[in-house]
């Protein structure tokens, strides 16, 4: 007897305010591809890594108000993709839940911890000397971003800067290991049916 089909886990979100306006396609079924144009180029270098290393397929559009800052814009960014993750897991119908990963990147050492369990919960903890802001987009503006997105999707996320200084390696690092985690949570196991969770329901 053949296995029943997966139903498409896609979403499209489209996000307009006075401040921003985001459109995204998202298939968590994927194969790695990305087309990210959000206006800031070191968040599109990071979403181009989510989607690789997610193994997911991502098309995201933004325009912003960065003529003054990219505040609203990344934090919109990050609503917009929480509320794609969410919908495109659906009921979470045996799904793995549960995702970790540890990624070096020279001195620096990152790992992300995650569960899609329908409650937000956000923490991170990185040295000082990593928050120092260098260029156009700091350690702080990652966090808002993580936090934003992990609040909309309905999940626990928890990131550690356990080592590094260098600000590309340890953002890049957190970007890379919470795609990963993200790979490891949404897979489907064959061996489970229904929701991985004893009440029923995520």
């Amino acid at each position: 007897m053949s296995k029943k089909r997966q139903k498409a886990r896609i979403a499209v979100i489209k996000r307009s305010t006075s401040e921003t306006k985001i459109e995204i396609k998202l298939n968590l079924d994927g194969s790695g591809k990305g087309s990210i144009d959000t206006g800031i180029p070191f968040l599109d270098h990071m979403l181009t890594a989510l989607s690789k290393h997610g193994v997911l397929d991502l098309n995201l559009m933004a325009k912003g108000d960065l003529h003054i800052d990219l505040h609203h814009t990344n934090e919109d960014i990050g609503i917009a993709l929480g509320q794609a993750f969410k919908q495109a897991l659906g009921k979470k119908q045996g799904i793995r839940r549960y995702g970790f990963f540890y990624i070096p990147m020279g001195d620096t050492l990152v790992r992300v911890v995650l569960d899609f369990s329908g409650r937000y919960s956000f923490q991170m903890k990185a040295k000082e000397k990593t928050r120092a802001k260098i260029g156009e987009y700091a350690i702080n503006d990652a966090e808002h971003f993580l936090e934003s997105f992990a609040q909309n999707v309905g999940m626990d996320l928890h990131v550690d800067v356990l080592s590094g200084q260098d600000r590309h390696h340890v953002i890049e690092a957190i970007f890379k290991a919470l795609a990963r985690s993200i790979d490891m949570a949404k897979q489907v196991d064959s061996r489970q049916s229904g929701v991985p969770s004893t009440k029923g329901a995520l």
